[in-house]
């Protein structure tokens, strides 16, 4: 599958994701579907989650390192256990600068970014399923909170850093999770018949210091992917980590409230056209309402 990718400098290129290839042939097709039946049951995903923590996966992350072209030189230097010590080894001092200024949104991890308008047409893909506003959060009520506002969405690859901020100071509520579903339709059956898929999810209410009432979801990989967050109901401040994910592509989502956020302008330029802009956690993506943007 081929992604169009942005820079903040405007410059685009096509990146073209193995692992979405994969999944894009599992879930897309009969055989495919056939073939990742048992690789869906709980019991699998335990035994891929196990494995990565074993101190033999560990010889994987030099391989790892040269086909995916990480530069080590962001992070701290260590020598890693396993292969998910490796995949949330943490950033070198310095590597991340975190915007202070109170009236500038950030964003919360490293990834590429799409950005949404929440109305009655919005719809967007995360890891090839489409949801709304509504189907992510399975909670009609909560959705109309955020009707007018915009929904962010970032998409972090293999190779990205897995470990997650707050984007502002904020009181934190309980997270809630959402477990994942993968219902296959019969290999036999007609094309036209789709797959149903759901990753685990979890989210969290934010009421912030300077942006109302957001929400930050974040959404595991379909197999061995983890989302590890910190306890919720406390006081935060603005760059403070959240959590992180163990292997596995993943997404994090904030749904921020009509008239809460506007989002710099080349974000929702390449968003339109369908290109997601390539962000670094921390770096400005957006202003309170009546500031401006150096982006626009």
């Amino acid at each position: 599958m081929v992604h169009l990718t942005a820079d903040r400098m405007g410059k685009i290129k096509k990146e073209r994701s193995m692992q979405d290839l994969l999944l894009g042939i599992l879930y897309g097709t009969k055989a495919g579907r056939l073939l990742l039946q048992p690789f869906t049951a709980p019991r699998v995903s335990r035994l891929g989650a196990w494995l990565l923590d074993t101190r033999a996966s560990a010889c994987l992350v030099p391989l790892f390192i040269r086909c995916q072209g990480i530069s080590m030189e962001d992070y701290e230097k260590a020598h890693y256990r396993s292969f998910n010590d490796f995949f949330t080894r943490k950033l070198a001092d310095g590597a991340r600068s975190v915007v202070q200024e109170p009236g500038v949104f950030i964003s919360p991890c490293d990834g590429r970014l799409s950005v949404y308008k929440v109305d009655e047409s919005c719809s967007f893909l995360v890891k090839h399923t489409r949801y709304t506003v509504e189907s992510l959060l399975k909670d009609q009520k909560l959705a109309r909170r955020f009707a007018g506002g915009y929904a962010w969405v970032f998409r972090l690859c293999v190779d990205d850093y897995h470990r997650y901020i707050y984007p502002d100071d904020a009181v934190v509520s309980k997270h809630r999770r959402i477990p994942g579903v993968l219902h296959t339709v019969n290999p036999a059956a007609n094309d036209v018949f789709p797959i149903y898929k759901e990753n685990t999810r979890e989210y969290c209410m934010l009421k912030t210091a300077h942006f109302q009432t957001m929400l930050q979801m974040e959404v595991g990989a379909m197999f061995v992917g983890r989302i590890e967050n910190a306890p919720g109901e406390r006081t935060v401040r603005r760059g403070e980590e959240k959590g992180f994910f163990a292997f596995g592509g993943s997404t994090v989502i904030i749904l921020t409230q009509k008239g809460a956020v506007l989002p710099d302008g080349d974000l929702l330029r390449y968003s339109k056209s369908g290109t997601e802009t390539k962000v670094r956690l921390g770096e400005q993506v957006g202003v309170r309402r009546g500031k401006r943007t150096g982006h626009e």
